[in-house]
């Protein structure tokens, strides 16, 4: 009796997976079309070499990943980014849960607040890097006319070398703001209120039941918005290009800007481009299992 049950369920548990797979296939093409292919086919191209016009492929095989990852510009370039990453995501991530913090408050007019906060996130990158080029501006910046520091007019905090980074950092975390926000406020708002209460009932003060109660219920939120916050900062381009090309000195030049950017010395050989891409993906998707295999572990699922 038992094996025909079995054997009458078969059919329909191979219809069920058939069925399953027939809901994934518009994802899957679109995946296969737009990913996987395009992520194939440059590590493909990364085993060609090019000419200075561009053309003339010749096979080099892998060394030419080895000779991409060996390079001064891809070390420098490495390095810089990993410097603008810690600038911006410690940044990003403290600013954000303060702000929620101060938002989740039940007082008046906090809405109104809320939208405020929540504003950046409408703005592309592109009108963010104006709004800082203009603000930044040596001559007729507001920053340099009101505040009394001589590196912002002379020569700028985009033209000096040891500064350019950090002002690039600072229009990148206040372009990632809006979207940080939303979501560690969406994380608190998610908290049962009844455990707030029941630590009110114990004399448990305000910091207490931030730092015992909401923080740890909102590590998931917190772990989330650190792995796209860094995966972002090392896929930074547009801020580089508008505010510094990668200036002064190099100073600026990120991962993405060394590959892609007009001044790039491998701009015109389309393999090296092709390996250095495929090497900062590797550099990206190994940086985000370290971050969930290791974070996670901080990490408290509430039931």
């Amino acid at each position: 009796m038992a094996e025909a049950t079995a054997e009458a369920k078969a059919p329909r548990n191979w219809r069920d997976i058939g069925l399953a797979y027939l809901l994934l296939a518009p994802s899957l093409v679109i995946f296969a079309v737009f990913v996987f292919y395009p992520l194939a086919r440059t590590a493909w191209l990364g085993l060609y070499t090019t000419d200075f016009f561009g053309t003339n492929r010749v096979w080099v095989g892998p060394s030419q990943y080895v000779d991409a990852l060996t390079s001064e510009g891809f070390k420098d370039s490495f390095w810089t980014t990993v410097q603008f990453v810690l600038l911006t995501v410690p940044a990003g991530l403290v600013l954000g849960v303060l702000l929620a913090a101060l938002a989740d408050k039940p007082l008046r007019g906090i809405p109104a607040f809320r939208t405020v906060f929540a504003s950046t996130v409408a703005t592309s990158v592109a009108v963010a890097s104006l709004m800082w080029l203009v603000l930044l501006n040596p001559s007729i910046g507001l920053l340099p006319h009101y505040l009394p520091f001589d590196v912002l007019k002379n020569p700028g905090l985009l033209e000096s070398e040891g500064w350019a980074l950090f002002a690039v950092a600072l229009a990148t975390i206040w372009q990632n703001l809006g979207f940080t926000f939303i979501i560690i406020t969406a994380g608190l708002q998610s908290i049962p209120g009844e455990l707030h209460e029941s630590a009110v009932l114990d004399g448990a003060s305000g910091t207490r039941r931030f730092f015992e109660v909401s923080l740890p219920l909102l590590t998931p939120t917190l772990l989330f918005v650190t792995v796209v916050l860094t995966i972002g900062a090392f896929q930074t381009y547009g801020q580089i290009d508008i505010l510094t090309g990668g200036g002064p000195q190099g100073s600026t030049t990120v991962l993405v800007y060394y590959i892609f950017g007009d001044s790039s010395p491998i701009s015109n050989n389309e393999g090296l481009q092709a390996a250095s891409s495929i090497l900062l993906f590797l550099v990206i998707f190994v940086l985000s299992l370290f971050q969930f295999r290791g974070l996670e572990r901080r990490v408290h699922y509430g039931s």
